[in-house]
This record gives structure tokens, C-alpha cells and sequence, in this order.
């Protein structure tokens, strides 16, 4: 019986609230996409039972509705039609549900939208950074090649101008333009400017200063800066869309980029970044008589706030603090408190990796948890603790352990004098430390305490999101594993019939070529049996049997046997399921005869596609 669009659409209005309860409607390839206003008036019992719904769920503040492949849009028309609602975007969709987020998850979620883009870079840069500073501790020629010369430039480059990358990332982010984003990012970390890793090198009235009107500017760059590279940049987009809306159109060309960068600059430069350098020398100072206070307790606390301080791109300034301490002691204590604190992420990153199912988060924390071990924490803080939150709090408390344990480890020299338990230098933690402290067995102990507290925590606090699933019914044992040929962050998609992968753009047919349904591969096929490349659900069976949609995990999948078979009217086609089937990867999902496909004239190339592509992260295509 055929499905009654405008009943299934009543339905679904009435157990949501009514029309009036709706902030945002919309509709993808398979699913009903809502933003309530009062999710207390969503009856969500009586949703799942609507005639026409297939499956329910909650993600990213919207309400979505599974109801099928060529349902959907009949039923979001209806839906329209009862409601009063106006259409809108995917995009709309999600700005209306972001908007719907509380203040504090907003925040949090910001570093987390600005720096996932730019993981590659951190990560690969981070991981070879780390290596680079740990070689020459255990071969001091390397220290003096061209070698180290080449590659430390390498590995250093993503982060001597990651305010860079944090300005486009940034802008993207908050709607700018990212050109006029890089240009911020450049401005603060400007060769013409001290670095301000080397400003401590500088003693009073040695830092030049600019004199703008009642303002005293010193001439210091942003470098290892996060935080008012972001201000900087929200700032910069901010301007610029109101300059877009008030601007003339025939000199907005001209007027809105100058007067962006001009303002955004000299704000920048007089307010965000002094105000930030002022906080920075707070939580120096305090820094300073936290570790001064007894009994560990100081240490501890630092252990525990010092990755707090790595999100706001302070903790390069300590290198003040410990150049500071060799010159008055000969022993850098503050080296150890930062190690556990490092090391503690590492092991809380480490256990994610070892722990989570979703391959592109394994593929990020297993080089993050390696690069922070090394001493280079910002991949594993940015790209998998800070983002779940729960890792980043298990690798405060293993820093507080670790640098509590590392405050009690002194010693005595040989005139009987208290030698407190540090390093001979700075700069270096984790792993190249090692031969820097002045006491290797303790700090070993003292990592293995830091990361082992981190670990264990984590394994047992933080559980990976999944959605839920739905129980799957009884089904024939599948065929043979196929390979993966499409991945995303959600999963991957594996060959769905035998034979040559050719890549998406050599389908022999423009409407898939161009991506216009989607972004996948084709298949050349040898076989005439097409199986499913994942576990999930059939939301939809074409009536000619050519072709099925599949969905799992927020991923909506097009398998389509040939190019213009439709026209066959199922002539040579089987279907072994039908809609709302739970199907196992490899099982049996459509059968078809090749022969009759080419003697009609058309082409056999099986096609798959990833429908909602846009929606998905880090989408590849091909053999992996």
C-alpha cells in the first residue's frame, strides 16, 4: 500500500509541536532534518510509530526523521504545506541548530571547528619535531649537520607560524575571508617583529614600541600564540560582514578589505594582544609561587592546569621561568612538573587510540599520543583530548600524580646540600628529556606514574559515541570480505561487487561523473551479484530493481547497476531484500544479468555512491 505523504506529514507535525515549535526544516537524500524550539513537546514514542518513519535520532541539535530514497521529499513537501514552515538549506539546518547550543558548549566547541582542519599539519609537523629535538640527545653530531639543519625547518615550520594556519582555519570558521584571515595570521607573527620566543632575551627599554595615539605598542610577535589569534580573526570577520552590508556595492571591492585589516590590525595590536600579555604574566607569576608552595601541593596543581595553559598558547613563556631557575639554582625544577603534565596526554590520547572503533579518530591519536610522548602535546590536546574533554580532565589528574611524585624526588650533592630533582636545560620534556634530568631513574618512574594514571582513567571513564542500532534480523552468512573502497569519518564503504574500481569521475555517465549525487567509485563488474558494503539498513528498493539506497551511522549509500537501466523496467534484475532489511557487509542485496544489460545498449558499471559526501568528514575514494 502506497504511503499517504500528507497523513505521514500530519503526523509528524503533531507529535513534534506543531508548526510553531519548528526554528528549522529540511530534508537530505533519505532523512527529515528539524531544529525544535521545545524538544519537551517532541513525542518521540508516537514519532518512531508514524507510518512512513523508519528511525528516529538526535545528532548535532537536530531531530532527524529516517523515511527513504524518493519519500522524503513528498513528505517534507507535505510537511511544509501542514506546518507553515519555510524551506531551508542543510546549511540553514545546521547555523539554526548551532545556534541553539548553550554558551559553554559553543566554547568548547570553537578550538575544536578551528583546529580538526589543520590536524594533518600539526600532527605530521608535531611527530617529526619531536624526533628531530630527541636524535641529537643520543647522537651530538647530528646536532651539527646540515641534516638536523634541514629537517629541524622542516618540522618546525607548521608551528613557528601556526597563527597562521589558525587565522584561515579561524575564518572559515566564523564566516570571513580567509585570505584576509592569513593576512591577520601573518601581521602578528611578522619577521619585522621580536619573536616572542626570544623577547626574554631583551632587557628594559630594549623592545622597540610604537607610539599610536595614546597607545605604547611594543613590537612583539604572536608566535605559539592560539587564543588572540582567534579573537583577532572572530574581530576581523565580524567587521568585514558589517562593512559587506553597509558598503556600497561599487566601492565595496575597495573599501570593506582595507578597512578590515586596518581596523582588525590596530585593535589587534592596542587591545587583544596587550590584554592578553598581561594575563600571560599573571599566570606566569602564579606559576611561579604555586610551585613555591609545600608539601607537592603547588606542583600538583601545575601538573594539572599546565595543559589548561597549552589550549590559551601560554605554556611557551615558561621558558622564561626555567631559564630563570638554572641561572639562580643550575637545576630547571620546572622541567619535570611540565613532563608529567605532557606525558599524562600522551597516555590519555594513547588510550583512545587503543581504544576507539572510528578509524579516522584512531588514525589522528595514534601519531598525536607518539608526537606527545615526544613532548609536542598540542596534536593529542587539540585533535583528541580537548575535543572529548573527558581524556583531556584523566591527563590533568595524571599530571598532578606525576608532578606531585616529582616535587618529592631531591637529593644531595656531595657537601650534603638539598639538590632539588630537575633538568640542566629547557625547552625539551617526555622522552627527550631523558638526558637532560639529573636523576633518569626517577623521572622514568615519575612518567610511567603520570601516563599510567592517564591511561587507566581514561580506558575506563571515556566510552566512544555511537549511535544507536537498531537489532538486526536474521540473514544469510555473507560472502567473502570485499575490499574498502570508500572511507569516511563515520566508516568506510567496502567494493560492492566483484571486479575493476575505476574512480568516480570515469563513470560513463555525467550526472555521477560531475558528483552531483555524491562523491564514490565505479565498479567495471565481473560478477552479477551486488552485496552490501556495510552493515545497516535498506531504506529504499527502486522498483525496478536496479538499483538500492542503504543507510548506517549518518551514511546514505546509492548502489546503481548500469547507466540509463532504468529504462529496462527490471527486465534482468533480482532484488534479495526489501525496504527496512537489516543487511550484513557482503550479504546478498541485488542480482543482475549483464548480458541483457549490454544487449540493450546501455553500460553494466556498477556505481556507489556516498549520497550526503557533504556531510561526512574526510570522504576518500578508491582502493585503500
Amino acid at each position: 500500500m502506497a504511503l499517504d505523504y500528507r497523513k505521514c506529514a500530519e503526523e509528524i507535525a503533531a507529535n513534534i509541536g506543531g508548526g510553531s515549535n519548528i526554528i528549522s526544516a529540511a530534508h537530505c537524500a533519505t532523512r527529515l532534518r528539524l531544529v525544535i524550539a521545545d524538544n519537551s513537546k517532541v513525542n518521540k514514542a508516537a514519532l518512531e510509530n508514524v507510518d512512513g518513519v523508519k528511525g528516529m535520532f538526535e545528532s548535532n541539535g537536530q531531530l532527524q526523521l529516517i523515511i527513504g530514497t524518493g519519500t522524503v521529499n513528498k513528505v517534507y513537501d507535505e510537511f511544509l504545506a501542514v506546518t507553515g514552515a519555510s524551506a531551508a538549506s542543510k546549511a540553514d539546518v545546521k547555523a539554526a541548530a548551532a545556534s541553539r547550543m548553550p554558551l559553554w558548549k559553543k566554547i568548547l566547541k570553537t578550538p575544536g571547528d578551528v583546529f580538526v582542519p589543520i590536524l594533518p599539519a600539526i600532527v605530521a609537523s608535531g611527530l617529526m619535531m619531536g624526533l628531530v629535538e630527541a636524535i641529537p640527545k643520543f647522537w651530538p653530531a647530528f646536532g651539527s649537520s646540515d641534516w638536523y639543519s634541514f629537517l629541524d625547518l622542516v618540522a618546525n615550520t607548521a608551528f613557528a607560524l601556526l597563527p597562521v594556519l589558525v587565522a584561515i582555519s579561524s575564518a572559515r570558521v566564523f564566516g570571513g575571508n580567509i585570505f584576509l584571515g592569513a593576512v591577520i595570521g601573518l601581521m602578528m607573527v611578522h619577521p619585522a617583529l621580536i619573536n616572542a620566543w626570544t623577547v626574554g632575551n631583551y632587557g628594559p627599554g630594549e623592545i622597540p614600541v610604537w607610539h599610536l595615539f595614546f597607545f605604547n605598542v611594543q613590537q612583539v610577535g604572536y608566535q605559539g600564540h592560539v587564543i588572540p589569534v582567534i579573537l583577532a580573526v572572530l574581530l576581523m570577520s565580524t567587521v568585514e560582514k558589517w562593512l559587506h552590508k553597509h558598503v556600497p556595492e561599487m566601492i565595496d571591492l575597495f573599501v570593506t578589505p582595507l578597512c578590515t585589516v586596518l581596523v582588525t590590525a590596530f585593535v589587534t595590536f592596542t587591545v587583544i594582544g596587550p590584554i592578553f600579555s598581561v594575563f600571560e604574566s599573571w599566570v606566569l607569576v602564579g606559576a611561579e609561587k604555586l610551585v613555591s608552595v609545600g608539601y607537592g601541593i603547588g606542583a600538583a596543581i601545575m601538573g594539572a592546569i599546565y595543559p589548561w595553559t597549552v589550549v590559551m598558547g601560554l605554556h611557551h613563556m615558561y621558558n622564561v621561568i626555567e631559564a630563570g631557575m638554572i641561572s639562580n639554582t643550575g637545576v630547571n625544577f620546572w622541567m619535570p612538573i611540565a613532563s608529567a603534565a605532557n606525558f599524562a596526554q600522551f597516555g590519555a590520547c594513547l588510550a583512545v587510540a587503543l581504544k576507539v572503533k572510528n578509524q579516522k579518530t584512531k588514525s589522528v591519536a595514534l601519531p598525536s599520543s607518539l608526537s606527545a610522548s615526544l613532548g609536542i602535546t598540542e596534536p593529542a590536546i587539540f585533535g583528541i583530548n580537548f575535543r572529548f574533554m573527558k581524556p583531556f580532565i584523566c591527563g590533568m589528574v595524571g599530571g598532578a600524580a606525576g608532578a606531585l611524585f616529582a616535587s618529592w624526588m631531591h637529593g644531595t650533592d656531595a657537601a650534603g646540600e638539598v639538590v632539588k630533582f630537575g633538568a640542566t636545560t629547557y625547552g625539551v620534556t617526555g622522552i627527550p628529556g631523558i638526558p637532560a634530568v639529573n636523576n633518569v631513574p626517577m623521572y622514568l618512574v615519575e612518567l610511567l606514574i603520570a601516563s599510567g594514571i592517564a591511561f587507566a582513567l581514561t580506558w575506563i571513564i571515556w566510552k566512544e559515541d555511537e549511535p544507536e542500532k537498531k537489532a538486526a534480523a536474521p540473514a544469510e552468512a555473507p560472502a567473502a570480505p570485499m575490499p574498502s573502497v570508500v572511507r569516511c569519518a563515520a566508516g568506510e564503504l567496502l567494493q560492492p561487487v566483484a571486479g575493476k574500481v575505476i574512480a568516480r569521475e570515469d563513470i560513463p555517465d555525467e550526472t555521477f561523473a560531475t558528483g552531483i549525487l555524491g562523491d564514490g567509485i565505479g565498479v567495471e563488474p565481473t560478477s552479477g551479484t551486488v552485496v552490501a558494503p556495510f552493515d545497516g539498513t535498506v531504506t529504499s528498493v527502486f522498483d525496478t530493481k536496479h538499483a538500492v539506497t542503504l543507510e548506517k551511522d549518518g551514511m546514505e549509500v546509492l548502489i546503481h547497476i548500469g547507466v540509463n537501466t532504468v529504462n529496462m523496467n527490471g527486465d534482468g534484475f533480482t532484488a534479495f531484500v526489501a525496504e527496512g532489511d537489516e543487511v550484513k557487509a557482503g550479504q546478498k542485496l541485488l542480482g543482475f544479468d549483464s548480458k541483457k544489460i549490454k544487449a540493450a545498449g546501455y553500460s553494466d558499471c556498477v556505481v556507489m555512491l556516498l549520497t550526503n559526501a557533504e556531510d561526512m568528514e574526510g570522504v576518500e575514494c578508491g582502493l585503500k
